[in-house]
């Protein structure tokens, strides 16, 4: 049995010569600010780390955002600025990071001197003091922005590099006596082409004894405030809007980041005194830390890294362009993302239906089969013939052209009292989010690990769907060997997944899992929905299908998601609710189909086949061909136009300004009569600006005048419970 170090790594000295590298010259009016809207047209300047000429400060700048740092007598950021709006964020310094280690409170960097915290005027900075027991600057390194995870790609993307850019590193050495040994890192990565920065620490300890560290803040902002309440709490008052936060921290079984968010904590200031708020609960301190990691030892010789802080600049409070822009993010730091390969969902009783799917897949030009929950396949059967059977039949669905992936059970489940996740206020196996769970730092837990990584080194699958683990279960067991007690329990738990996850990645296996886990290199989660809706008539099914692909991507890409269209019968509902037989209900078989494909978003198709006639497999190749046709502008970027309410047309709008075919609607009519609409349709992130040439389905071009909101005025007529599909260049 192998244990892997759970979230220690050693470390390896790094050469931090005192400001050794040579960094050009900041020249403000050399670089201006840029205002194109990077959502419509890329931005041709290169990030960079500049040097002001009196060597006092850093500036980290790429056209869309500047990040000043003045680095004398310590670091402090004295300038975080939106260059596309000439918005400041800041109103006040505050510390770059805060560690508390064996139940002591230490600043790293940070000036002092402020007094009015409204606002930060950069004259007053001269006067600014360093304190001698914070953590003190050292040197700085710059390089290129580096891959965070080593990641293949084998499947179909519309890209599937990293972003680019520059990363510093602040070193940090100890100024408190009872830290001697402990270095600090505060590492920040500027992005190519978008508003971003992401920032995180490492904290090496080069002494010879253990630190427990109790908390660990990688970011702190005073920022500008965006209400002006003077009665109100912090709770009710609106939070800073001009910036998007996001951490590989999160889970919650939400489906969506902003309920998922582990991390983001925004506090008041009490030392902001001339704030409106009588009471001074603004909430304007932004700190950003983990709830429930404290008690993390690190031994000499360790080194301890901590989440990575995404901080997006938003330009606008309109809803589809901050969605947009966190959608364009995860295809710079998590590229993995657009992956977006055509998958069933078999549920197989015997080899043999494993096979004739294959077939059927390979036959209608899928590209994937998951043998899903309740199939016949056992990963956690470690004999030599288990896996010997499937590496065969990977084999055969390799020589088909298609992938195969396999579906695993982690949490939701009991094992057993000795590896259950032990409830801290009973002491007893229980308290997990689904009653009981497995312990990943268990002893079973490192074995499902190992297992897992087996399994697919010796079978060569493709596709891991991972049930499980679920939203930050922890641990009071003082036995279990991945982690120490309560206190570090969930820490490590996340970072024994995060290893694994990282594991797959590297080998080019695509991951299904069912939390935000994306940053950290899980493909897709449900794009959410409710398992019981899918035992409603299937007229019933459609429309909340809709409504799901609707709500579902307004922050994720719709290679993010997956849904669901079970073939038999699932949960009840009778033949109302079933496709089986599929050559009794081609139309709803094809129209919940368009609707999947027609919003680029793969769908779980789960039954023992995806056709029975002749005529089902003609339906379900016209799907697929055309789907292929279209699939790089049905893999773009959603416009939202209607949602689905079964009273009149819906539709979306997928935008692309870099293809040809710039944009394409999916529209359509619930209703039993024929419908015809004239509607405003917004172009603007098509990119295009004067005219569009406007194709229904494959029709003649009409060539439309776009108005002065980039918007045109568009008439269509759809048949009764029908759709259609219009292309845009």
């Amino acid at each position: 049995m192998k244990f892997k170090q759970c979230f220690l790594v050693f470390f390896m000295p790094m050469c931090f010569a005192a400001n050794a590298q040579t960094l050009p010259v900041w020249n403000a009016a050399g670089h201006p600010g840029i205002a194109q809207d990077w959502l419509v047209k890329p931005v041709a300047t290169k990030a960079g780390v500049f040097k002001t000429a009196d060597g006092r400060d850093i500036v980290l700048y790429n056209g869309l955002l500047k990040r000043v740092f003045r680095i004398t007598p310590n670091i402090a950021c004295t300038d975080y600025t939106n260059l596309t709006t000439g918005r400041q964020l800041l109103r006040a310094i505050r510390e770059e990071a805060r560690l508390v280690i064996n139940g002591k409170s230490y600043n790293v960097g940070g000036l002092k001197g402020q007094k009015e915290k409204a606002y930060l005027l950069p004259e007053w900075v001269d006067s600014f003091t360093a304190d001698p027991q914070d953590f003190a600057y050292v040197s700085y390194e710059v390089k290129p922005i580096t891959a965070q995870l080593a990641y293949k790609s084998t499947n179909w993307s519309p890209g599937t590099k990293y972003g680019t850019g520059k990363a510093i590193s602040f070193l940090f050495k100890a100024g408190a006596p009872e830290l001697a040994g402990l270095e600090v890192r505060v590492n920040y990565e500027i992005y190519d082409g978008m508003p971003l920065i992401v920032k995180s620490l490492s904290i090496a300890n080069k002494g010879d004894k253990t630190f427990k560290l109790d908390r660990v803040v990688n970011e702190v902002l005073g920022m500008v405030e965006e209400d002006s309440a003077v009665d109100g709490s912090l709770e009710s008052m609106k939070k800073p809007q001009g910036i998007y936060f996001e951490t590989n921290y999160a889970y919650n079984n939400a489906m969506r980041y902003t309920q998922s968010d582990q991390t983001s904590h925004w506090k008041t200031d009490s030392t902001y005194t001339s704030q409106v708020n009588y009471n001074l609960k603004t909430p304007v301190l932004f700190e950003n830390y983990e709830d429930k990691a404290p008690g993390i030892e690190l031994a000499p010789g360790e080194q301890f890294n901590s989440v990575r802080t995404h901080e997006l600049l938003m330009n606008s409070y309109d809803r589809e362009a901050r969605g947009m822009a966190v959608r364009r993010m995860y295809s710079a730091v998590a590229p993995w993302t657009l992956e977006n390969p055509i998958f069933m969902h078999l549920v197989s009783k015997n080899d043999e239906q494993v096979k004739t799917a294959i077939d059927q897949c390979a036959a209608t030009g899928y590209e994937a089969l998951i043998l899903s929950f309740g199939s016949h396949l056992n990963v956690e059967d470690t004999s030599a013939a288990n896996v010997k059977r499937w590496k065969q039949m990977a084999d055969y669905a390799h020589s088909r052209h298609i992938k195969i992936g396999c579906y695993s059970l982690f949490s939701s489940r009991s094992i057993n009292p000795e590896t259950d996740v032990i409830d801290p206020k009973t002491n007893k196996p229980g308290g997990a989010f689904f009653g009981n769970a497995p312990c990943f730092g268990s002893k079973w837990g490192l074995w499902y690990r190992d297992n897992i990584e087996h399994f697919f080194a010796a079978t060569n699958f493709d596709i891991f769907e991972n049930d499980g683990p679920y939203p930050g279960d922890v641990c009071a067991s003082t036995t279990h060997p991945g982690h120490k007690g309560l206190d570090d329990s969930q820490w490590r738990q996340m970072e024994i997944q995060k290893g694994l996850y990282h594991w797959l990645k590297q080998r080019g296996v695509y991951i299904n899992a069912p939390d935000w886990y994306f940053l950290d290199g899980s493909n897709k989660i449900a794009i959410g929905y409710r398992e019981v809706n899918f035992s409603l008539p299937r007229a019933n099914q459609k429309i909340l299908n809709r409504q799901n692909i609707f709500d579902g991507t307004w922050d994720k890409t719709p290679s993010m998601s997956w849904g669901f269209v079970p073939l038999t019968q699932y949960q009840g509902g009778g033949a109302a609710a079933t496709l089986e037989p599929l050559s009794a209900h081609l139309k709803d078989y094809e129209q919940l189909m368009m609707q999947y494909y027609g919003s680029g978003v793969q769908a779980c198709y789960r039954g023992p086949r995806l056709y029975d006639t002749k005529e089902t497999e003609a339906l379900v190749i016209k799907v697929i061909s055309w789907y292929k046709k279209y699939r790089a502008i049905l893999s773009s970027d959603i416009v939202h136009l209607r949602r689905a309410d079964g009273r009149d047309w819906d539709g979306i709008l997928h935008v692309n300004p870099a293809l040809k075919t710039k944009g394409m609607m999916m529209l359509y009519n619930p209703t039993k009569e024929t419908i015809t609409r004239t509607v405003k349709i917004p172009l603007y992130y098509t990119g295009l600006t004067t005219v569009a040439n406007v194709r229904v389905k494959d029709g003649a071009i009409k060539t439309y005048k776009l108005n002065r909101d980039y918007t045109i005025d568009f008439t269509f007529t759809i048949a009764p419970e029908d759709y259609t599909w219009v292309t845009v260049e």
